[in-house]
């Protein structure tokens, strides 16, 4: 994995100079964070209650979803997410599909983004901020470009601005590209309108997949399917995010 330093080097720039963070971004961003995911949770601790149960009773335990993903300087941290898909396997023993195991509560879930809520707990532990580029998974940072890996210059987060321009309907480079712009340009006013138009497409419930796929396609995998990278490319990349992964 390229550290932020590493990846600066790399592109011959100094991190902070190159993004340009301001006071807002290094001072008052993360405690307002905090405050406002704090508060956050107290409100809504009955629908997370709720949620929960509902999970567990028509989904399976446990009700919330734990997985390995590259945050801030690409230090992986553990995220926190409602399950919205069930275990079950084919004759082999293995998972079926995702598209598969999605049930009808999972979709719900999904479609108005209450499968995110536990991440509010990130936001407290600092392994997230509000605003910033979704945190994607280890085996779609590995097969990122340098420049595409500066996304992991800051906290990653719980809404982005990709997210509020297209979400799982833009394809994976606009995705990276709107994540290069937020970090160019991180603002207080920039975050706050970030958050509404975020309510704006839950309400609306759009950009949740892609087209014609139940859940997203892996950047790795999109990347083959459109011959952006060889057979050999992608199986050594994936065994590098497996030996990452193993490393945890």
């Amino acid at each position: 994995m390229f550290s932020v330093t590493e990846i600066s080097a790399i592109m011959g720039v100094k991190s902070e100079q190159a993004v340009r963070f301001g006071f807002y971004a290094k001072h008052m961003k993360r405690p307002i964070d905090f405050v406002l995911a704090l508060i956050a949770l107290v409100v809504l601790s009955p629908v997370l209650f709720a949620t929960s149960i509902l999970v567990r009773i028509f989904i399976g335990s446990p009700a919330v979803y734990m997985q390995k993903r590259p945050g801030k300087d690409e230090k992986i941290f553990t995220l926190y997410k409602f399950r919205t898909m069930n275990d079950k396997r084919d004759e082999n023993g293995e998972l079926l599909p995702d598209g598969k195991r999605l049930t009808k509560l999972g979709r719900i879930l999904r479609s108005t983004s209450l499968d995110e809520l536990p991440q509010l707990i990130n936001i407290l532990k600092g392994d997230l901020s509000i605003v910033g580029p979704r945190p994607q998974l280890i085996k779609d940072m590995v097969f990122m470009s340098v420049t595409q890996r500066k996304r992991h210059m800051v906290r990653q987060g719980l809404t982005g601005l990709a997210q509020v321009n297209g979400r799982n309907d833009i394809t994976w480079e606009e995705k990276f590209d709107y994540d290069l712009q937020y970090i160019r340009n991180i603002t207080f006013f920039g975050d706050i309108k970030i958050i509404l138009l975020t309510a704006k497409k839950v309400f609306e419930r759009e950009g949740i997949n892609s087209a014609g796929s139940a859940t997203c396609e892996d950047f790795g995998d999109y990347l083959l399917n459109r011959k952006k990278i060889d057979k050999d490319e992608y199986l050594r990349k994936t065994e590098e995010s497996k030996l990452i992964e193993n490393s945890l």
